[in-house]
């Protein structure tokens, strides 16, 4: 670092974006995107809007949000777009901690809530999960604080119901909880139509993962009036222009075709229990994952070694280093030839293995 770094950001880790290596030719199972490309109406809106690129982007994103709040039947000004769910994220650390109010999540989950929390300069506490890597929501209740829970769990897949998630928000209605609903479109139960019921319930969302938009940096938090008039205030003391014209549009034209979208879940979800049940065949192990991924370990094999041997082979999978989890990989749910030629290497590397 240079000499002029402040000293608040010395001891600050970044977080650690999933490897894009450009070496060669991999099949990509390691940052969960989608295998399928976004509508050609997506396309061809983001296409469109960028011969306006000389202008300011709508720093209301009129047409968007109305959009969101119409598939999610909900008001418009209880949504907020933003550039990718990460900034809604960060935006609520910022404006719902303090030094009265820590950040609270669980131990193994999305690796950018501790950077936030230290970014923003707020405590935070780690609640370690069960010993099946499930939350368990009895471990939030007389916890003073702001819970951050993504759900489908990161990493893990594993996903709280609603009940469980309305438990947590009546054992203290004078705290916020965000659920983090990033991989929310591959099966699991939303939280969105509580927010009808607790205006202490922020839920997130992105474009990412089910709506084939990675790379164009969309998200959206849901909320109560009120919230995000909060986290508004926070956009506009920041980055009023924080979504742009062409990613608005491409939003707009994806949201114009949900269908095929809700189709391209659902065909995830199908080649997800395929694969699982093609890897449990091979003895693997795994949580239950109601996400765009898998996260399992073997006993032959340690899971290091089996990323690391995967990458020679050309296949990327997510390996985390960290004490309970180092056992484990994450896969990402790709197309069916993406997860034959998986299984075939794997099969490559437990024979040589033995």
């Amino acid at each position: 670092m240079s000499r002029f770094f402040s000293e608040k950001y010395q001891k600050l880790i970044a977080y650690t974006p999933g490897e894009q290596p450009q070496d060669m030719s991999y099949i990509k199972l390691n940052t969960n995107e989608s295998p399928f490309p976004p509508p050609d109406g997506a396309s061809v809106a983001a296409s469109d809007a960028a011969e306006t690129m000389h202008l300011y982007c709508d720093p209301e994103c009129r047409e968007l949000t109305e959009r969101i709040a119409e598939y999610f039947k909900v008001e418009t000004d209880q949504v907020l777009a933003t550039n990718g769910s990460d900034e809604i994220l960060n935006f609520a650390f910022m404006a719902f901690c303090d030094e009265k109010r820590p950040a609270l999540f669980p131990d193994i989950t999305y690796g950018f809530y501790p950077v936030f929390a230290d970014l923003n300069r707020v405590s935070y506490e780690e609640i370690p999960l069960k010993e099946d890597l499930s939350v368990d929501p009895e471990d939030y209740r007389g916890r003073s604080g702001t819970i951050f829970l993504a759900n489908p769990n990161a990493n893990t897949g594993i996903a709280l119901d609603t009940d469980q998630i309305c438990g947590i928000l009546e054992s203290d209605p004078d705290r916020v909880v965000v659920i983090d609903e990033a991989y929310g479109d591959f099966g699991s139960e939303s939280a969105i139509p509580l927010i009808r019921d607790y205006d202490n319930l922020l839920v997130t969302r992105t474009f990412s993962k089910g709506w084939s938009m990675a790379g164009a940096r969309l998200g959206f938090g849901i909320g109560s009036r009120e919230l995000i008039a909060d986290l508004n205030t926070i956009k506009y003391s920041t980055n009023p222009y924080n979504v742009s014209s062409m990613t608005q549009a491409a939003g707009v034209g994806a949201l114009a075709d949900a269908m095929t979208i809700r189709e391209n879940c659902e065909e995830i979800a199908k080649i997800r229990e395929e694969t699982a049940g093609a890897l449990k065949k091979r003895n693997f192990t795994m949580t239950e994952s109601a996400a765009n991924f898998l996260f399992v370990r073997h006993d032959e094999i340690g899971g290091e070694e089996l990323y690391r041997k995967l990458k020679e082979k050309g296949v990327l999978i997510r390996h985390f280093d960290k004490e309970r989890i180092r056992d484990y990989n994450r896969i990402t749910i790709g197309s069916r030839k993406q997860m034959h030629k998986l299984l075939e290497k794997i099969d490559e590397i437990l024979e040589e293995k033995r």
